[in-house]
């Protein structure tokens, strides 16, 4: 940790995957450029990026059915699931990059690969499964995935969510993708972050961002607390990028910006359920997502996925929605109220009155019993025993709320958003999932609005970490073939990198 100057180039908040990926990038491109990490805990990734706190899946559609819509005629939407692979391929890129120069070693100790699988039962699911199969299959970055409504192939697949099915003549089918992967987004952030500090980045841990404030030049005046040291201090900056998780939110109104005004958040807590017992966990080698129950939002897509944390494998199942008026799952009981504002007020009414359905889910399942969680784990694994899995509370979301054109006031938003002020000095990221599977293509995206003026002379070396930059790969198939061979290898997500090796 260097010492501190008052006066800076980049601040960034919060200590998780975005403000290490946008730190790393900005290290890259202007290497003298001083770039200081504010994070409120004593150590980063300890909300959103941290390992328990999020299904560690690399987002790109392989197996996600939220992200493909059925079309009146019956046939499949893809748009979305080729825009979220898309986004995912430019992140492996990028830290394919790193680890090639040597700034990210031991990459499977972040990133391994697991099958992604689909599963759904019942004729109209099952009719869907494979009319999405067929659309996908059309685009190259979905050519490797298989579909089988074969029961003795899926006794093979997925053993132990067969195991107790004999006798259901229930239609079933499944769809897998080998190419699929888990990441632990947080020891990824603590690399990146290591990196950054290594290449004179600064890092300042138990350190609270209080305020914001805009000079007639540009430059911010940022407020901050050293929580050790229990003593308030400033910092001047031209850059400062909000990265905080649930706390951005807050942060962002205090700027008084134009854009921080009409926009609301709804945070929404989650669980899942977790066994680490190798007899059964060594009989699940996949992450397996169903069909989210009718009148369910896109978060609560049930999935029984394989995880390695610590080393140790492990299944989790869920996700459970709760809800808590915390912003932050260390966050204060007060967020909620206090983030309501006279210029978000009649937004947040107005999500309030159309999100009725929400509302019911949302109490539906604060009010679930562990018996009738378990009960919609049998779904997916009918033999589960209670004694086996154990209830982990999981990260704290808090979803966008805010006003649009096509949806009219106070529309509940379920990606990521990002918000960028005016005249580029200041970003802010706010929402939940695909999330920390999409961090490079959304930080490339805040530098291009937030340094329009620089981004032209960067976008060589930004196409040397990111090749496919400016490019569609869907569009290229023998630039996606041989990205796709390079990363693999740098990535060593051969067989050597699986986490089921």
């Amino acid at each position: 940790m260097k010492n501190l100057h008052n006066k800076t180039d980049v601040v960034l908040i919060g200590g998780g995957i975005m403000s290490a990926t946008l730190g790393t990038l900005l290290k890259e491109l202007e290497p003298e450029w001083d770039i200081n990490v504010f994070e409120r805990l004593d150590k980063c990734a300890q909300e959103s990026s941290n390992v328990w706190n999020n299904a560690g899946t690399g987002h790109s559609a392989l197996c996600e059915l939220n992200y493909t819509s059925e079309k009146e005629d019956g046939s499949v939407d893809i748009t979305k699931a080729i825009k979220i692979n898309e986004q995912f391929q430019v992140s492996k890129q990028f830290w394919s990059y790193l680890v090639k120069n040597g700034q990210l070693n031991q990459p499977e100790g972040f990133i391994r690969t697991v099958p992604h699988m689909s599963f759904v039962t019942g004729d109209k699911n099952v009719n869907f499964l494979k009319a999405r199969v067929k659309a996908l299959r059309e685009n190259v970055l979905f050519q490797g995935m298989d579909i089988t409504d074969d029961q003795e192939t899926l006794k093979k697949w997925v053993p132990l969510m067969m195991e107790g099915r004999e006798q259901n003549d229930e239609p079933m089918a499944a769809t897998r993708d080998e190419s699929g992967t888990d990441v632990n987004f947080g020891a990824l952030t603590h690399k990146l972050l290591s990196n950054l500090e290594a290449k004179g980045g600064s890092l300042y841990y138990e350190h609270e961002v209080l305020d914001l404030k805009q000079h007639r030049d540009g430059t911010w005046t940022v407020k901050i607390k050293d929580l050790k040291e229990n003593r308030v201090f400033t910092v001047v900056s031209k850059f400062v990028f909000i990265g905080a998780g649930g706390a951005s939110l807050p942060l962002l109104q205090k700027t008084g910006l134009p854009e921080s005004k009409h926009i609301g958040g709804f945070p929404v807590s989650g669980m899942f359920l977790v066994c680490k017992k190798p007899e059964i966990t060594n009989q699940h080698k996949a992450k397996v997502y169903g069909k989210a129950e009718v009148g369910a939002p896109p978060m609560s897509v049930p999935h029984l996925d394989t995880r390695c944390i610590d080393g140790e494998r492990a299944l989790l199942f869920g996700p459970f929605a709760g809800f808590s008026p915390k912003f932050l799952k260390r966050g204060s009981y007060f967020d909620l109220i206090k983030s309501v504002k006279p210029n978000n007020v009649t937004t947040m009414l107005a999500a309030g009155a159309k999100e009725m359905g929400l509302t019911k889910y949302l109490i539906q399942q604060v009010l679930l019993s562990n018996e009738e969680r378990m009960n919609d784990l049998r779904k997916f694994v009918p033999t589960a025993k209670d004694e086996d899995w154990q209830v982990v509370v999981a990260g704290q979301r808090v979803q966008v709320i805010k006003d649009t054109e096509d949806q009219g006031k106070g529309t509940l938003q379920f990606g990521t958003e990002v918000i960028t002020s005016e005249d580029g000095t200041l970003a802010a990221l706010l929402g939940a999932s695909p999330g920390a599977s999409t961090a490079v293509a959304v930080m490339l995206d805040i530098l291009q609005r937030a340094f329009k003026d620089k981004f032209e002379q960067w976008e060589p070396q930004v196409k040397a970490m990111v090749p496919s930059f400016g490019v569609r790969l869907t569009d290229d198939i023998e630039l996606f073939k041989k990205l796709n061979h390079e990363i693999s290898e740098n990535l060593k997500l051969d067989e050597s990198g699986a986490l089921l090796s």
